[in-house]
């Protein structure tokens, strides 16, 4: 919401976004609409916004100069110094309308990326958040404007972890990435070995994807109790988080949960959470979590599917969990040809079908049996710690007491000596 007066403690802003024909660049209420909600989350508020239509974007202002000088009256009417762009500006325009408004300038992709090093609380998200910095500092040195001057302060310029001088030394920047790639690394391997661990102990991996502030956070703690805080704020999760839990009485599931995405995600971002993010293509299933009472629940949706698809996860098979489905009007499909689940992650409703619903895809049929083996059938055993999850073993006297979780295929192999078949 568009305010009058400075909050104590808040940065006042100017919104401007630009709507081009002939361009892939586009600015529309709804955008602008997510920018203030941005621009809130990293503590700031909107003094006015104003949308530019051309056919191609202004070479040396993006928004041409007569929006410029709209602009810069805005600012000056409501005695702010900082303009906020809906679209990426290039380093040049950037300068240029810092030297034509003579105040701030910066775009959403800086705006992001100030949030991002906020939440950065693991020193994975801080390494990922730092070099996605250093990425969009590089090109932006040279004749540096007051959007990255650390004199300044306000939001656009929150420090990133480690940074001294960064502005000043390109030489420093190159080195810094190199090391901060270095250590990405270091985490690729860590979370391999982690992968291989876990694929040994044969625990299906469901990994929540959706757009910001979808609700991801509040259904992680309905699936698996674990209390994170989830708060009604974009990009609330940043660090990635797993929690065990049961599907059902069979079927143990690890959850993880990471950053939400949005439209206009710096590409810079991407690649820096890369080693985080790409950890989607070694789910078993895909929950992607959409926000039923948004009406723009589809275009989101479709961000989602578009970044999944880059992240190289799109084959995996993937639920869509219609969250907030008690809401007065909120979409719930009719279409049951593509497998869908509503639930409201706040209230509990629909979360005991959504287990079932997982344990059915990501179990792929398991059951836990309790069997008997005979001492001369050593080979099942064999069977059984190869091909399924074995719980428990206990060497008895009338043979071998196993407790395991096993798919069809494998019971059928051991059928014969489960204590339950026959009563």
């Amino acid at each position: 919401m568009l305010g009058t007066e400075r909050a104590a403690g808040r940065e006042r802003a100017v919104l401007a976004g630009l709507n081009c024909r002939e361009a892939d660049i586009t600015s529309n209420d709804s955008t602008m609409d997510e920018l203030e909600a941005l621009l809130e989350t990293a503590n700031g508020d909107a003094a006015a916004r104003v949308i530019q239509n051309r056919p191609v974007p202004d070479a040396r202002t993006f928004i041409g100069e007569g929006k410029a000088e709209e602009i810069k009256n805005l600012c000056e009417a409501n005695g702010v110094d900082l303009v906020v762009f809906d679209n990426e500006l290039s380093p040049g325009q950037t300068r240029c309308l810092e030297k034509d408004l003579g105040v701030r300038v910066i775009d959403r992709s800086l705006l992001i990326l100030d949030i991002f090093a906020g939440r950065a609380v693991t020193r994975e998200g801080r390494v990922q958040v730092e070099m996605a910095q250093l990425k969009y500092i590089m090109p932006r040195l040279s004749g540096l404007g007051l959007s990255l001057s650390r004199q300044g302060g306000g939001i656009g310029t929150r420090r990133g972890p480690g940074e001294t001088k960064l502005e000043t030394d390109r030489r420093h920047i190159r080195r810094r990435i190199d090391k901060l790639s270095d250590e990405l690394s270091d985490i690729r391997r860590a979370r391999a070995l982690i992968r291989d661990r876990r694929e040994k102990n044969e625990i299906p991996v469901v990994s929540l994807i959706g757009y910001t502030n979808a609700g991801k956070s509040t259904l992680f703690n309905a699936l698996t109790a674990a209390g994170i805080p989830a708060r009604n704020r974009l990009f609330d999760t940043l660090d990635t988080t797993a929690r065990n839990f049961s599907a059902d009485d069979a079927t143990e599931v690890l959850l993880t949960d990471t950053v939400g995405f949005i439209r206009k995600l710096p590409h810079h971002l991407i690649e820096a959470f890369r080693a985080t993010l790409e950890e989607l293509k070694y789910a078993d299933l895909l929950l992607h979590v959409i926000d039923a009472s948004n009406p723009e629940w589809e275009e989101q949706a479709e961000v989602v599917d578009m970044i999944t698809a880059q992240l190289g996860a799109e084959e995996l098979p993937c639920l869509r969990v219609f969250n907030k489905a008690d809401i007065p009007g909120a979409f719930v499909p009719s279409d049951t040809r593509e497998p869908f689940a509503a639930v409201s992650a706040l209230t509990g409703f629909g979360i005991d079908g959504l287990k079932l619903k997982i344990a059915e895809i990501a179990g792929a049929g398991n059951r836990r049996v309790s069997l008997l083996l005979p001492y001369g059938d050593a080979g099942a055993l064999d069977t059984l710690h190869r091909e399924a999850r074995v719980e428990s073993v206990d060497y008895r006297e009338d043979g071998i007491a196993v407790r395991a979780v096993c798919d069809g295929r494998v019971y059928g192999r051991i059928k014969a000596y489960d204590t339950a078949a026959g009563s």
